[in-house]
């Protein structure tokens, strides 16, 4: 059961009966932040440059935003922002960042919710949503190529075997897609085989640990030399660290559970590139002031785990931003650690991985763009997720009530 979702939807219906949501605003081009004033036109900024803004509307849809998520066309190189709303999913070239082309609009499959999630495997999009009987649309991101002007566009073929869900997830070395929050599996891993993405097969169910609000799943090759190898699911379920090896998915078998103290709602995370450590976020913890840090514990924290032992994982230290905002999504490229933090927007923080195994990993924030300026509380607003995986640098941002932003951080400048 998912806790967080009554408290969001009281939150956002309050703003769209206040006018707020969503916040009516052209769509904007290049803004460079400045480093004296610390602004890029109305946003607070350090490091990172608005290269475009695309407003809801521009989008194609009539309501909020949320998830996001990112493809590169292997033919052509060419980038493209995949953005998901409340009454369906826009379609964007984000190639020339500045320049911004909205190619069309995927409607939702049934209803219209603030909950939708994509991810991508071999040039397909796979979409998700707490939409009543909604599925899984999938949907051919090479027909993008040949658009020309804003279309309507269909799902490719539709995926009946769940009704909503609240997430997906995706190993692209496996070929296997990890729904999370359906009404099956009691909520846990739904496995669905998409090696071939025009065939999705149902390929099991791990339900033995109850309701999953996210997950990673990976082929695992880190330093727990025992699961070399082994597909490894972590799971983000609830109140607790939750790791699964789902290699045989007729035998699926966890490995480890582990809560933590200030617990209210563990929510997502991700592992770094070289699997020993894993970054954590808990949704609630701000709101409930059980962080431990600042400000009556309302300080936002990043849970760094130490995963070198798959069996037995430990939560090692603790990242406390200045911010009192819920953190959201995150995500590791090299180095660096990409978070939405709601109100405080995109936060880049850096990862300095310990020289002795007694040591402990420790985050810096060295950069950021707050795509929420009126807001800063631990609120349900500002930035959903982020996507920081295209080759050019360039990082794709969703906002709640604003839409999608393209930004350019110089994180070249911050590894001289």
């Amino acid at each position: 059961m998912n806790s967080v979702m009554p408290l969001k939807t009281k939150e956002i219906d309050a703003c769209k009966a206040a006018g707020f949501c969503p916040t009516v605003l052209a769509s904007e081009g290049a803004s460079t932040c400045n480093p004296i004033t610390g602004m890029a036109g109305e946003y607070p900024c350090s490091n990172v440059d608005q290269l475009s803004f695309v407003s809801l509307s521009d989008l194609g849809s009539a309501a909020d935003g949320n998830d996001i998520w990112g493809w590169t066309d292997p033919s052509t190189d060419r980038e493209y922002a995949i953005m998901c709303c409340e009454d369906g999913t826009s379609f964007v070239d984000v190639t020339d960042g500045e320049n911004p082309i909205v190619l069309g609009f995927l409607p939702t499959q049934t209803t219209s919710t603030i909950w939708r999630d994509v991810k991508v495997y071999n040039n397909y999009a796979f979409i998700v949503s707490e939409s009543v009987n909604h599925g899984m649309q999938v949907f051919d991101l090479t027909q993008l190529r040949d658009v020309s002007s804003f279309q309507t566009f269909s799902p490719t073929l539709h995926y009946d075997q769940f009704g909503s869900a609240h997430n997906i997830v995706i190993n692209e070395e496996s070929g296997y897609a990890y729904i999370v929050g359906t009404k099956t599996c009691d909520g846990g891993l739904h496995i669905v085989d998409i090696s071939d993405p025009t065939n999705p097969t149902c390929a099991g169910c791990f339900w033995q640990d109850g309701y999953t609000h996210d997950a990673q799943c990976v082929n695992y090759d880190g330093p727990d030399q025992e699961h070399v190898g082994k597909e490894i699911c972590f799971c983000y379920n609830e109140d607790t660290l939750t790791i699964v090896d789902v290699t045989n998915k007729l035998n699926m078998i966890e490995l480890s559970r582990r809560h933590y103290n200030g617990s209210q709602y563990t929510h997502q995370g991700w592992l770094t590139e070289n699997s020993k450590f894993l970054f954590l976020n808990d949704e609630l913890d701000e709101q409930a002031g059980t962080t431990g840090g600042p400000d009556n514990g309302k300080n936002t924290r990043t849970l760094i785990w130490n995963v070198q032992d798959l069996d037995n994982p430990a939560w090692v230290n603790t990242f406390y931003s200045q911010h009192t905002a819920i953190d959201h999504n995150l995500y590791v490229n090299g180095t660096y650690v990409f978070e939405a933090n709601y109100c405080a927007g995109l936060r880049i923080l850096k990862v300095k991985e310990p020289l002795l195994n007694f040591q402990v990993p420790i985050l810096t924030e060295v950069a950021y763009f707050d795509v929420a300026p009126n807001c800063d509380s631990t609120s349900f607003f500002g930035s959903w997720s982020n996507y920081p995986y295209f080759k050019s640098g360039n990082v794709i941002v969703s906002s709640i009530e604003r839409g999608l932003f393209v930004l350019r951080p110089h994180l070249d400048l911050l590894d001289q």
